[in-house]
């Protein structure tokens, strides 16, 4: 009797054992988001090579009704070109449109909301932006914040307003800012989540939107060996590339076939980092048709199913 008691308490203590080990193992810190890119609302009646111009509202209310079906989104992030020209009023509909979201949402610059000559210039465009997204508090066009434990969202702005260029570049002042954010994820054991519109790592080659200071900004990036993301839009291509610990995610356009975004699931693990990434097309699928056709290199654009949705792993 006495014998049996003693494997019983063995056995109980095993099971404890084994509970709050696979517990410790299987415990992960999430976060759920929405990535938008290359919006480009517009006012435009006709349409061009490969933007659908003129269907821009109906792709972005049914993006926006999409994201809000979603369960459990902790934010909303859009990587540049929210509108096609920088014009106060596309700004205002654009704002409306991104307040229906359930989430909190933020933005990025892209090339086309800081067009040269324009008179609605970025420090206008970012200050009415502020007063239409509570969401945003800060002063400089790149900022942080930290949507949940285990993580920090870090925005970089590296449209250039100074010039017609399709090219972006990270200012020096932007590099030593970043470089202080990622020194704090690493002692903090945050994931730094990246978003600008450039892709450092391109989908495809083209010397005319690519980052001209590519090498600085990795040269930041490779001091810290720690799990990374780096989320962008521009090529209104879906791509997906691991380098080394740091995975670059590259966004379709709306206004572009395949008329696409993505929702992304990040667990936070104590030995690794896993990125859940899905791949959401537009349900107007009359339009998407429509949006192929204008499109010189569909196939490109859409990407391989790799590029699409899948689950990436890195080791921390």
């Amino acid at each position: 009797m006495k014998h049996n008691f003693i494997k019983l308490i063995i056995l109980a203590l095993l099971a404890v054992g084994i509970y709050f080990g696979a517990g410790t193992l299987s415990y992960a810190q999430t976060l759920k988001f929405a990535h938008i890119s290359d919006v480009h609302l517009s006012d435009k009646k006709v349409d061009t090579s490969y933007k659908l111009l003129s269907h821009t509202k109906e792709l972005f209310k049914d993006e926006i009704d999409q994201i809000n079906e979603e369960p459990d989104i902790d934010f909303v992030i859009v990587t540049g070109d929210l509108i096609d020209k920088p014009k106060k009023e596309l700004l205002n509909d654009a704002c409306s449109q991104m307040n229906k979201l359930k989430a909190p949402w933020y933005f990025a610059f892209g090339n086309h909301d800081a067009a040269v000559g324009s008179d609605f210039k970025k420090d206008k465009y970012f200050e009415f932006l502020k007063k239409k997204n509570k969401s945003i508090k800060s002063d400089t066009f790149y900022y942080s914040f930290v949507p949940k434990k285990g993580f920090v969202a870090i925005v970089l702005d590296g449209s250039i307003d100074t010039r017609i260029t399709a090219n972006g570049e990270i200012p020096k002042e932007q590099l030593q800012w970043l470089d202080k954010q990622l020194e704090k994820a690493r002692d903090n054991g945050q994931i730094p989540l990246i978003f600008l519109h450039f892709p450092l790592q391109e989908p495809f080659p083209s010397f005319h939107h690519r980052i001209i200071n590519a090498q600085e900004f990795r040269s930041v990036l490779s001091k810290y060996d720690m799990p990374a993301a780096i989320f962008s839009g521009h090529y209104h291509a879906a791509k997906i590339t691991k380098e080394g610990k740091l995975l670059h995610v590259s966004t379709p356009s709306l206004a572009s076939y395949p008329n696409a975004f993505r929702i992304v699931t990040v667990k936070n693990y104590k030995d690794r980092v896993e990125f859940k990434i899905d791949f959401k097309e537009t349900r107007l699928k009359d339009l998407q048709k429509k949006a192929k056709i204008l499109t010189f290199s569909s196939n490109t654009l859409k990407g391989e199913e790799s590029d699409q949705s899948t689950i990436v792993v890195i080791e921390k």
